[in-house]
This record gives structure tokens, C-alpha cells and sequence, in this order.
């Protein structure tokens, strides 16, 4: 198989990744917000705790990004997934303040 291929094999598991837990933490700040606090709610936690944890032991780098890097030279925060660069750039960032958010809310409404 190609470099191309492989980094475009990878580019496409890592976006589905990607999308999968849009999906999850955005039922998780649905279900804080409309205190719903269901069992899906804490395997979100659960997918979330493993995604921190495998980002902790990969020194914050997606081992998807890390593979990626064997097939690519290119700077861009976007190489290795079908995301805009910016979203790429900030993308942890911006999903841990979602993250803390619905943590803050859970506690909320587990206190109220």
C-alpha cells in the first residue's frame, strides 16, 4: 500500500473517531443541561476518562497522529483528519472547556 493511501486510511478512521465523540459529548451536554444524568451519560465519562488517559500516555498526541507522522512531512495542525486547520489547531482546547463544562454541570445538578 501507498504512503498516500495509508495516511488517507488513517485521515478517515481518525475523523470517524472524531465524529464519534462529537456525538458523545454532545449527548453529555445535552443530558447535564436537560438533567438527564442516565447511564450514557457515565460511559461518556468513561470514553472520555480512556481518550485523557491514552492522550497522557502518548505525551498529549493521538497515536493516530503519531502513525500519520511515518506518512507525511506536512506542518499542518490538520494532516492526519478531514477537520478545518483551525479546528485541528484548537481542538483540545476547545473540547476540554466543553468537557469542564459538563463536568461543572453534572456537579450542579447532582447537588440541586
Amino acid at each position: 500500500m501507498k504512503n498516500e493511501t495509508k495516511l488517507f486510511t488513517i485521515k478517515i478512521v481518525h475523523t470517524l473517531i472524531w465524529v464519534f465523540f462529537n456525538f458523545v459529548i454532545f449527548y453529555m451536554l445535552y443530558a447535564v443541561i436537560v438533567n438527564k444524568l442516565d447511564k450514557w451519560l457515565w460511559i461518556g465519562y468513561g470514553l472520555f476518562f480512556l481518550e485523557g488517559l491514552t492522550l497522557v500516555v502518548f505525551k498529549f498526541f493521538c497515536p493516530l497522529t503519531i502513525i500519520a507522522r511515518k506518512y507525511s512531512n506536512s506542518t499542518k495542525d490538520n494532516f492526519d483528519i478531514f477537520i478545518p486547520n483551525w479546528l485541528a489547531k484548537y481542538n483540545k482546547l476547545i473540547y476540554t472547556s466543553i468537557l469542564v463544562l459538563i463536568i461543572i454541570l453534572t456537579i450542579y445538578q447532582l447537588l440541586k
